[in-house]
């Protein structure tokens, strides 16, 4: 998995997680740059799932966990109205850093 950077972009934060996509888990890794969102899979023939949100584009993150003890992510809704949840183990730190960003 390798991700193509801007001229000036820069790597500020990464962390493995998965999105459920048509019931379809998709293991990856969210990596947040100084200029945007990527979702990139470990599988190259999943490489359809892969998705790159510009800062300009989002609308919201929130913050969620499930219950006590299991999953907390965070969720990006968009400018165009589509969620992109994100169970992620560093979801304060990662979170905060997309909140500052937008």
């Amino acid at each position: 998995m390798t991700v193509r950077l801007n001229p000036n972009e820069v790597v500020l934060n990464a962390g493995d997680t998965n999105q459920i996509v048509d019931n379809q888990r998709v293991d990856g890794k969210l990596i947040v740059t100084n200029q945007r969102i990527y979702f990139r899979t470990l599988k190259e023939e999943l490489a359809a799932f892969n998705l790159e949100i510009l800062f300009d584009n989002i609308l919201e993150v929130i913050f969620y966990q499930n219950g006590i003890f299991s999953a907390k992510g965070i969720n990006v809704v968009t400018r165009d109205g589509r969620s992109h949840a994100f169970p992620l183990k560093k979801r304060d730190e990662i979170g905060s850093l997309i909140n500052k960003m937008y």
